[in-house]
């Protein structure tokens, strides 16, 4: 049996998710997959040959190591929803996804990993991608406590583009769109996670809070720029809502346009570039890397770009339906390691 998941882009809406508010995620064009053989015992072994490494435990005893034990919170979260393991089993794991880069390429494995328990389990059965992709999200976020919205899990299983709320509850809507070549670059410098999700997430928490000290019913879907002058911040609590602000409208004015009958293939691009400034300027997430790739990018003849995932390294990516070889090799040039990519399916099984 082989399973299989994307990785995935954020077109915009980029550090929105976690505070309530809507994304644009595209699924692309590099997967992860699972291939296995049944065990006669109650071993799970998973080898990933990518990076050289092989897990192993006992379906019987699931003791967490670490707050990134996916593999083991995964199945805890199938057995809790209702699947039963008899028998172990043998797993090659491999993914062409940058690794912590911001591509999602954990969501992608454990999205690949759910689907795959879901089908060895001794009660086997379809599970359908929204709940392969809530499943996930337990495994990945809730068990651990751990930060972060739910885009990456639900852009991961349902594939192609999608908009996605999720307060005050779920709310997708799969966009049927023709975008074309996009070119994903990896800077190879390791993400900030922790450092960036402290100036973007807890800081306008924070934010948030001061202002509902005044306004008890204020909340990041309903501000708009000329309140918040009313709420006497600083001017670097000013800069990053505003940021916010701007950020959010950019994504309904881009979810506008991707909904025509046709796209305009160059303002698309030029909404990527300004959303990328925001990130850039207001929430300080890029690096002189990025910059740089963007740069090459555009010279190139892409028509805009972003960097994608939490920041402070990572990756960029670019919109060039008309160049992407061209693009790919600037990006090269510039010192990244880039990937034509497309929009791509969601999780899926090769029954080959």
């Amino acid at each position: 049996m082989e399973i299989s998941a994307p990785g995935r882009v954020c077109l915009f809406g980029e550090h929105q998710d976690y505070l309530g508010l809507p994304v644009l995620a595209m699924a692309i064009s590099l997967r992860s997959i699972i291939k296995s053989v049944p065990r006669n015992d109650s071993l799970v072994i998973i080898r990933k040959p990518d990076i050289d490494e092989t897990e192993k435990f006992d379906l019987n005893k699931i003791k967490y190591s670490s707050s990134k034990d996916h593999f083991k919170s995964g199945l805890k979260v199938c057995k809790r929803f209702g699947f039963k393991f008899s028998k172990g089993f043998d797993c090659e794991l491999r993914s062409n996804i940058p690794i912590k880069a911001g591509t999602s390429s954990s969501s992608s494995i454990l999205v690949t990993w759910i689907h795959f328990l879901s089908q060895i389990a001794d009660n086997a059965k379809k599970l359908d991608r929204n709940t392969i992709a809530e499943l996930a999200y337990q495994a990945e976020v809730i068990e651990f406590n751990s930060p972060g919205g739910m885009m990456d899990q639900y852009s991961t299983s349902l594939g192609g583009l999608i908009y996605l709320e999720s307060n005050p509850k779920i709310s997708i809507e799969q966009i049927d769109t023709n975008l074309g070549a996009f070119v994903l670059g990896d800077s190879l410098e390791q993400k900030d996670t922790i450092g960036i999700l402290s100036r973007c997430r807890d800081s306008r928490i924070s934010i948030l809070n001061k202002m509902k000290k005044l306004n008890s019913k204020i909340n990041f879907q309903i501000i708009s720029h000329d309140q918040i002058d009313e709420y006497n911040l600083t001017a670097d609590e000013n800069k990053l809502l505003s940021g916010t602000i701007k950020n959010r409208d950019l994504l309904f004015e881009a979810k506008k346009e991707l909904n025509k009958p046709k796209l305009d293939q160059e303002f698309f691009g030029s909404l990527l570039s300004e959303h990328h400034s925001i990130l850039r300027n207001d929430l300080k997430i890029s690096t002189p890397k990025i910059e740089l790739m963007l740069k090459s990018s555009l010279e190139a003849g892409a028509y805009g770009g972003k960097i994608n995932g939490s920041g402070g390294g990572g990756c960029m990516f670019a919109y060039c339906p008309n160049n992407p070889e061209e693009v790919r090799d600037a990006i090269n040039n510039a010192g990244g390691r880039a990937h034509i990519v497309y929009a791509d399916d969601g999780t899926t099984i090769n029954t080959k």
